[in-house]
């Protein structure tokens, strides 16, 4: 997909929705003493989500993952509790409650995963993305390839464009800080 198509396909999504794992993160768990798996998560993604949702854009999560901390971290960015699936075996059954919700259509959505689990999404959707590092048949799944690695911007990569577009990216008022 060239830039211009990309921008056009972009500025017509209605919601944005996120795997967790390699997308939010680098893809990397630290096994810590007590059975802890712990990651990291770039702060700039985070304040993208944040001020996505105070911009009125729809955003959702689904992971395959089931730590809480993760629904926490979403839940503390403003997903509401509704739009945080975890334990997700599938994905489709999670993105099409949260569409019911939603009063949206598959082709309303970009979705942004990176590994095999992902591809039915990516498939299903009206926009495709990954971060750079996502494995080879999901870039080669999407119509947009972040040039920001999982867990080092591709979240904010994704959502500043569309917000940008909508020329609510750097709105007076609009920050938290």
């Amino acid at each position: 997909m060239d830039k211009t198509h990309f921008k056009t396909r972009l500025g017509s999504v209605r919601a944005f929705v996120f795997d967790y794992d390699g997308v939010f993160t680098d893809g990397i768990v630290v096994l810590l003493p007590g059975n802890v798996q712990a990651r990291t998560a770039n702060t700039r993604d985070g304040f993208a989500v944040q001020h996505a949702v105070k911009q009125g854009l729809q955003l959702g999560l689904i992971s395959g993952g089931r730590d809480k901390e993760v629904a926490a971290r979403m839940h503390g960015l403003g997903l509401a509790a509704e739009d945080v699936v975890l334990n997700a075996s599938e994905k489709l059954p999670a993105l099409d409650g949260m569409l019911a919700r939603w009063n949206l259509k598959r082709q309303d959505v970009c979705y942004m995963g990176d590994d095999l689990p992902d591809l039915p999404m990516l498939e299903a959707v009206g926009l495709a993305c990954c971060p750079r590092d996502a494995a080879p048949e999901v870039r080669a799944a999407c119509d947009y390839v972040s040039p920001m690695d999982g867990g080092k911007g591709c979240v904010r990569d994704v959502l500043e464009q569309a917000m940008r577009l909508r020329k609510v990216w750097n709105t007076p008022n609009s920050h938290s800080w």
